[in-house]
């Protein structure tokens, strides 16, 4: 059984083209009835704002490994200088079920988050024809930073403007080099939210806050599920989702569309109708886009497995008996 961990995660290099086509070979098998991703349970106890998730999976095709993740959200580390998740994957012999790696690394679940958005932005861009990216991330936080990263990478010279916003400041040290430049620090949320045309919220926010509509024709990466007032996305006629089981449960912003405005599965569009039959093109996904990613196991096993394979193949990582 072979032990990775952030630092081994890191020494075998982040390759965000590698990893959104990671995604979307995952998609495509999900697609093709080669994936299995039972509903997460949450683990929850004393405190009801921390929560453990289970996220076992199966994933075919070329990358044929079951696993599972668990991971620990718990908002409050930060007051105790601890990150606000844990996250460990098993991953197992689809043919024996033998344990083949044990990953300890919060940095793999990030990865995971920005690929997915990585995939949304690129079929964006593919159907829009969008030029002078201004990019809002409001959250910055690890999975804030791995978006603006991704970003950068995906998007090349189209990436115009950068603004940040984050409730407990921006030391602008945090910044790459390279991205400061073009980048300005927000004073509040709703001066990033206002100049932009991809926003990506990326936020541990207990209480939702964003109480405006968006710009037209913009893209609206909705990374922390529970940053936006019903009121403000209602009218939104595109919205896509991963999972519409996974995602219309726990608060989520697709949650109370669904309570509050009637949203239904059969109105939205999920992440394979977006990568398999290229649904932004349609007539009818006009305007602004509202992504709301769960998160999918399939995803986080895939990722996985990718980093174990290279971590073979240039013998990375702990051999444990």
């Amino acid at each position: 059984m072979l032990y990775l961990n952030d630092t081994h995660i890191r020494a075998l290099g982040i390759d965000w083209y590698m990893l959104t086509g990671v995604i979307q070979d995952v998609v495509r098998l999900e697609d093709e009835g080669d994936c299995v991703h039972p509903i997460k349970p949450y683990l929850r106890f004393r405190n009801p704002e921390n929560r453990i998730i289970a996220m076992p999976a199966y994933v075919g095709g070329g990358h044929d490994l079951a696993g599972i993740k668990w991971i620990a959200s718990f908002p409050s580390n930060h007051l105790h200088g601890l990150p606000r998740a844990h996250n460990t994957v098993i991953l197992n012999d689809s043919a024996t079920g033998e344990p083949l790696a044990f990953l300890n690394s919060g940095l793999l679940s990030g990865l995971r988050t920005a690929a997915v958005s990585g995939i949304m932005l690129q079929a964006y861009m593919r159907a829009r024809q969008t030029k002078g990216i201004r990019l809002a991330i409001i959250g910055w936080g690890p999975i804030g930073r791995l978006h603006l990263d991704m970003c950068a990478a995906l998007l090349g010279d189209e990436l115009e403007k950068v603004i940040l916003y984050d409730l407990r400041g921006i030391d602008p040290e945090t910044i790459p080099c390279e991205l400061r430049g073009i980048t300005l620090i927000a004073e509040d949320w709703r001066s990033a939210y206002r100049h932009a045309n991809i926003i990506a919220t990326c936020t541990v926010s207990a209480q939702r806050y964003i109480d405006e509509a968006p710009s037209e024709d913009v893209l609206l990466l909705g990374v922390s599920l529970r940053d936006y007032m019903p009121e403000s996305v209602s009218a939104i006629r595109t919205i896509v989702v991963d999972d519409w089981n996974e995602v219309c449960r726990e608060n989520t912003d697709v949650e109370q569309l669904h309570l509050q405005y009637g949203l239904q599965s059969t109105d939205v569009i999920t992440l394979t109708d977006v990568v398999c039959r290229g649904a932004l093109i349609h007539s009818g996904t006009e305007g602004t886009v509202f992504f709301n990613p769960m998160g999918l196991a399939v995803f986080d096993i895939a990722v996985a497995g990718y980093y174990f394979r290279e971590a073979q193949r240039l013998g990375f990582g702990v051999k444990l008996d």
